[in-house]
């Protein structure tokens, strides 16, 4: 194995982390707006929580996920 692809395969170990950091991060702003007085503010934050935030999370981990298995690999 080449020595990029075992650097592909520890980046992607990375991107699932980043993912679920991010996931983490954007639970807790999310809450932080939803409990905030301004309708607007609220808005906004269900949004991030039930659109933005899963979209995210989701790419980002499944990136991770085939970097770690070889999928971008070339044969």
């Amino acid at each position: 194995m080449e020595f990029v692809e075992v650097i592909k395969r520890i980046l992607g170990v990375g991107w699932i982390a980043l993912g679920l950091y991010i996931g983490y991060d954007r639970i807790i702003d999310s809450y932080a707006k939803i409990t905030s007085g301004g309708l607007s503010d609220q808005i906004f934050g269900w949004i991030l929580l039930l659109v933005l935030n899963p979209i995210i999370v989701f790419s980002l981990v499944v990136f991770g996920y085939f970097a770690v298995i070889g999928e971008y690999a070339k044969d």
